[in-house]
């Protein structure tokens, strides 16, 4: 059970409406938070401008009040907070210093080519291997550039664990590979902000799908580097259709908005549809 005092997020990307398994990850933070005495807050992770769009992020409220569940304090919407992510980079200085991140000039394209078996794969690591030199002068003239995590130096020496449900369970980022600390076309990326963002809103407890269980090891290590405050884990289950895939939007999963316009009860879709009654 958590510790009284706790504080959840449910933290959405606009690039949809939301179906019935982004509404179950909610209930389950919102529930979490309720029965301790704590806090829920509610973020909209908006940093993706090309994909995200206010009509989505304001559907989310719509739903998710809907439903029934509250949120304490103002909504936390990431794309306004660009000059806190930029300062945040600007600290990050001294891993520049110590040789933690190196800049990647690299296209999506690119990235492709060299790891041809998925995009799944960990970056393979081809502005790593840039002269310093030459990286210092195609910045000057201006060339696109993220900035990316120099793994191997960052993890060396740490062991790395988090709390979930009272165990500790260890974790290693290494598989990851050298991930995005800020993209080519705003000052962060998603494990940036996130870390950033849990560690500003005092949140003590993250609740999320297991499938993002591999990004928790990023996390942490972000979290040790950066000396930010550790969170807990909860990772629960996914909500799977008849054929055991999992619900997604990209799949066409149901969408609260539908739920509703087919006049069923915010009980029925919280209590039942979480069950897998509508699917």
């Amino acid at each position: 059970m958590a510790a009284p005092g706790i504080v959840t997020r449910f933290a959405p990307s606009p690039t949809g409406y939301l179906h019935l398994g982004h509404a179950f990850s909610a209930l389950t933070a919102w529930r979490a938070a309720r029965m301790a005495g704590g806090r829920f807050l509610l973020r909209i992770e908006d940093i993706d401008t090309q994909r995200c769009r206010a009509e989505f992020s304001a559907a989310i409220e719509e739903d998710l009040a809907w439903l029934g569940l509250d949120w304490d304090g103002a909504v936390r919407v990431q794309s306004q907070h660009f000059a806190e992510y930029a300062a945040t980079l600007d600290t990050l200085d001294t891993l520049r210093g110590r040789g933690l991140l190196y800049p990647c000039f690299c296209t999506r394209a690119e990235i492709a080519t060299a790891a041809p078996h998925g995009p799944e794969l960990p970056y393979p690591g081809t502005c790593k291997r840039l002269p310093e030199g030459l990286s210092a002068s195609r910045i000057a003239a201006g060339a696109p550039h993220a900035w990316r995590l120099h793994m191997d130096r960052a993890a060396a020496g740490r062991a790395l664990s988090f709390s979930e449900h009272g165990q500790r369970r260890a974790c290693d980022p290494m598989p990851s590979g050298d991930v995005v600390l800020a993209r080519k076309d705003t000052p962060a990326s998603y494990h940036l902000c996130v870390t950033h963002d849990d560690a500003a809103q005092g949140v003590t407890l993250v609740t999320r799908g297991e499938d993002l269980l591999p990004v928790t090891a990023i996390h942490r290590l972000l979290q040790d580097v950066m000396g930010w405050p550790e969170p807990g884990y909860a990772h629960h289950g996914l909500l799977v259709d008849s054929g055991g895939q999992r619900l997604a939007k990209r799949d066409g999963a149901p969408s609260i908005r539908a739920l509703r316009e087919a006049e069923l009860s915010a009980a029925a879709v919280r209590d039942d549809g979480a069950q897998g009654a509508f699917l």
